[in-house]
Parts: structure tokens; C-alpha cells; sequence
């Protein structure tokens, strides 16, 4: 499975952005989607994730009610829609593929990953 993500930026607080990732290749199988973000010295940290049919999401505390995680399974997309944005969301952010199974936030059970994509907030 190839990832690409793209819409990341740099915006003052209390803005939004719109991250989105591409999927190819074996997304059939590997079809459990998530957005990770890592600041510098930091592990990766589970920001929003969604099942297969695009029935459940699971999101981070402190993003709850400023992120919504959003699929297209046609166009094998995976979106993340940031609004409110504050300076502490600033990280590198990620788009995840994996089986579906497991604890959502645990970066381990997945099994690819995009480039990343980097969210300045200032």
C-alpha cells in the first residue's frame, strides 16, 4: 500500500486546515485508516482513526470536537479536517494503513505509512 498525504501548511490559531491521503495498492486488506502526528523527540501519537465502512471514529481527547476524520472508499481517500487549530496541534502528520483489528492508537499495528505532511500553527 503507497500513502501520499498532502494539505499540510501553516496557519495562525483558531484556523483550519484539510490534510488528505491518497491510498493505492492492496486497500482491500490493509483498509483500517489513521492520522498520527509527531513533534521532534516525540513517538507517534494516534490523532483520529476510522474503520473500514466509514461507520466508527475514534479520535484523541484533545482533538475531539475540532477534528473530523472522513473517508471516500471510491477514491480510495482519507481525509482530516482541522479546525480550531492551536498552536500545540503543530506537528508532522501522518496517514496510516492497517489491518482491522487492534487498538486504533497503537502505532504498531500498522502496517504502512505516508510521507507525512507538516501543520504549523503560530
Amino acid at each position: 500500500v503507497q500513502l501520499v498525504e498532502s494539505g499540510g501548511g501553516s496557519v495562525q490559531p483558531g484556523g483550519s486546515l484539510r490534510l488528505s491521503c491518497v491510498a493505492s495498492g492492496d486497500t482491500y486488506t490493509y483498509n483500517f485508516m489513521g492520522w498520527f502526528r509527531q513533534t521532534p523527540g516525540k513517538g507517534r501519537e494516534g490523532v483520529a482513526a476510522i474503520n473500514p465502512g466509514g461507520g466508527l471514529t475514534y479520535y484523541f481527547d484533545s482533538v475531539k470536537g475540532r477534528f473530523t476524520i472522513s473517508r471516500d472508499n471510491a477514491k480510495n481517500t482519507v481525509d482530516l479536517q482541522m479546525d480550531n487549530l492551536k498552536p500545540e496541534d503543530t506537528a508532522m502528520y501522518y496517514c496510516a494503513a492497517g489491518k482491522p483489528y487492534g487498538n486504533w492508537y497503537d502505532s504498531t499495528r500498522y502496517n504502512f505509512w505516508g510521507q507525512g505532511t507538516q501543520v504549523t500553527v503560530s
